[in-house]
């Protein structure tokens, strides 16, 4: 589908890196430069088409016959480089190979099998949230919180032992780092890239995932012949990254945003109901997964700019999420807000098939800390940890008022 009726427009030029370090700490500055600039704007450090405005990325995103993932979803061009990894089957993947992995996991994660969940991951949660008081007032919500809590439900669920779930994080902080150009954030990771790799292999095996857990039915679904045995380890794989660093992102993005809105705090306190809508508005507000990138599969005209077949198209969902075009006051965190057709999950086909996990462990946690807690505020500077895709943290120290 192209847009014939307007006239070609040759797309505005920029010279910046997106990933450059002081991008990476604070990126919206270019967001908002490189919207002003276009709908489409040629990145020529790199070669490629950025979008980053909400029309535009909404439209790569529904249109994989023209926007395709399965020449990899990140700057890497696996028609013509050799992936470092065997590629996701959802996330590195169009249809047909998509199809047969994403319906065996949206019937693994159906709402009723979560539904059983709920129960046990708020307990978790209220658990979790006394321990963290009992240590006192001030505390790294990234790490005590944000991080411990989704290590501590997910894996359980998916059926992994609890030796060794420290490893997912810095495996998938690498994964990520991946998507970008090969920086010194990719080379920071090479020394531990093969031994990370080799324990996430070994932990999708089936023989090393309990027998009543959301990965040993993904290979009984293999035993059915729904997939085959060399893709049942791989769609684990994706499992875990789906239920993970989401998550895990996601929640610190949250705790940061009520950490600097007090008064939002307010609001969750007096409504406990708006845990999934603020967790949701978070996601839009931080974008935890800052880009992803498609490759077009013909010639195609997006915009009224002519975007050649093949070409690399870097999808900017953080600037999206922040577009005035489509957000009354982008840059504000609002519990008052729908937002609803956010794109920090995605949105069509390869829509994040672990977004309801993410929202119901959000749930979970911010009601119990909504119940214990009168007020959060920052204890110090935040620092945030740089990574190519993820908007993360490396430390976000909060002081706690404990609910009279």
């Amino acid at each position: 589908m192209t847009d014939t009726l307007l006239p070609a427009a040759v797309p505005p030029e920029c010279d910046a890196d997106p990933f450059a370090p002081e991008h990476l700490e604070n990126p919206e500055p270019l967001h908002a430069r490189l919207r002003a600039a276009g709908p489409v704007v040629l990145l020529t450090r790199y070669g490629v088409y950025a979008l980053p405005r909400y029309a535009e990325v909404h439209r790569a995103l529904v249109d994989w016959q023209s926007f395709s993932s399965g020449a990899g979803v990140g700057l890497a061009d696996f028609r013509r480089e050799k992936p470092w990894r065997p590629p996701s089957l959802l996330l590195e993947a169009d249809p047909p190979l998509h199809d047969a992995p994403r319906r065996v996991l949206r019937e693994i994660l159906s709402p009723s099998a979560l539904l059983a969940l709920r129960a046990t991951w708020f307990a978790a949660a209220e658990q979790l949230v006394d321990q963290v008081l009992a240590q006192g007032p001030v505390f790294d919500a990234f790490d005590a919180l944000a991080t411990a809590f989704p290590l501590r439900v997910f894996p359980d669920a998916v059926g992994l032992g609890p030796h060794g779930r420290e490893k997912l994080l810095p495996y998938g902080n690498m994964a990520f780092n991946a998507f970008g150009p090969v920086n010194e954030l990719v080379q920071a990771d090479a020394h531990h890239a093969a031994q990370l790799s080799a324990w996430v292999a070994a932990a999708c095996e089936r023989p090393a995932l309990a027998a009543d857990g959301f990965g040993a039915r993904i290979w009984q679904a293999a035993d059915r012949g729904e997939l085959t045995e060399q893709q049942a380890p791989l769609v684990v794989r994706s499992l875990l990254t789906a239920g993970v660093d989401t998550t895990v992102h996601g929640l610190g993005a949250a705790l940061y945003a009520f950490a600097t809105h007090p008064e939002q705090w307010q609001l969750l306190r007096e409504n406990p109901a708006l845990a999934r809508t603020a967790f949701d508005e978070a996601v839009r507000w931080q974008s935890p997964v800052q880009t992803f990138f498609r490759t077009t599969t013909a010639p195609v005209t997006l915009a009224a700019t002519p975007i050649p077949e093949g070409s690399k198209i870097l999808m900017s969902l953080a600037s999206a999420n922040r577009d005035p075009d489509r957000w009354d006051q982008p840059d504000a965190f609002d519990l008052r807000r729908d937002p609803s057709g956010h794109v920090g999950f995605g949105m069509g086909l390869h829509q994040c098939v672990g977004q309801h996990v993410a929202r119901l462990e959000a749930e979970a946690l911010l009601t119990a800390l909504a119940r214990r807690v009168e007020r959060i505020e920052p204890a110090g500077p935040p620092r945030r940890h740089l990574n190519n895709t993820l908007r993360s943290w490396r430390a976000l120290p909060v002081r706690v008022a404990p609910a009279r």
